[in-house]
């Protein structure tokens, strides 16, 4: 199993003033421990699940870029972004720019959005949900598109690209992995199985039986579903001995979880960091 940090939240003591320093040394310290992953939310306001919305939020891209500078080799990614906030030819060229600079390091994470507070806070079109799920195909298409040889006019559902060019390519090969977000049966987990390498899933007492839905959806696709990341969402618990905390770690690898994307109590204080590194990682990675 590999573990990956999720940042989800920017309001730490010092403030906006010392955020990036703070920043820095979170990532070189996730890095140094062990971490395979450093991903962010992809949110403009903070979400209830986390905090007041009028916490502090940073850009997703930017902070992914910033990221990209202070490490070597844990791969980047949005957990996930919305394709409705960005166009699909932008978002290409933004997850290219990230994986030419952090050395082949991105994984694009891309989900149908659902925060419509934010969005309408904020000026951006946020269709029905119907529309955002055609505006992720066509973005996943376009990504496609933009990361081959092939830069002849795109018509989507709802874009147009007279010539999706794509300069310079992304370093990873084929192209930066593309993690889809949700658990829908119907329309995410075949966008999954037609487009993606990864997907990410909370994980719920309905999680086997979601995989068995990914499979047939992989089957009609003609996709390897082996091939496909199973990523899901977990939360540690400081109170829980590292025993408790492997235990749970190991049933989530039995369910079929590969990559555990972590939440972490108090991680820019840095020890819990550590400690992960020292007494789970080595562990769970034989999982």
């Amino acid at each position: 199993m590999r573990i990956g940090l999720q940042i989800p939240d920017f309001t730490w003591p010092g403030g906006p003033a010392e955020l990036g320093k703070k920043l820095g040394r979170i990532a070189k310290t996730a890095e140094e421990s062990g971490f395979d992953l450093v991903s962010v939310m992809d949110h403009l306001f903070q979400i209830p699940q986390i905090g007041p919305v009028e916490n502090d939020m940073l850009e997703a891209y930017t902070t992914l870029g910033f990221l990209a500078a202070h490490t070597e080799r844990v791969t980047l990614l949005t957990v996930v972004s919305a394709a409705a906030y960005r166009h699909p030819g932008v978002i290409a060229k933004i997850a290219t720019t990230l994986d030419v600079l952090s050395g082949g390091r991105t994984m694009l994470g891309l989900g149908a959005g659902w925060n419509e507070e934010e969005a309408r806070g904020l000026g951006i079109p946020f269709p029905s949900l119907r529309e955002r799920f055609e505006q992720l195909e066509d973005t996943l298409q376009v990504c496609l598109r933009m990361w081959s040889d092939d830069d002849s006019p795109f018509q989507g559902r709802h874009v147009r690209l007279e010539r999706p060019m794509n300069s310079p390519q992304p370093l990873s090969r084929p192209h930066p992995p593309i993690m889809v977000g949700g658990e829908g049966e119907k329309k995410t987990l075949r966008l999954v199985a037609r487009y993606a390498q990864a997907c990410n899933m909370f994980v719920t007492p309905e999680f086997s039986r979601k995989l068995d839905v990914l499979r047939a959806h992989c089957e009609t696709e003609g996709t390897d579903y082996d091939t496909i990341e199973k990523t899901a969402n977990y939360h540690f618990e400081l109170t829980k001995s590292a025993d408790e905390t492997l235990t749970e770690l190991k049933h989530l690898a039995e369910l079929g979880v590969q990559t555990a994307i972590c939440g972490v109590p108090e991680f820019w204080t840095l020890s819990p960091l550590e400690f992960v590194g020292s007494e789970i990682i080595p562990v769970a990675s034989g999982f």
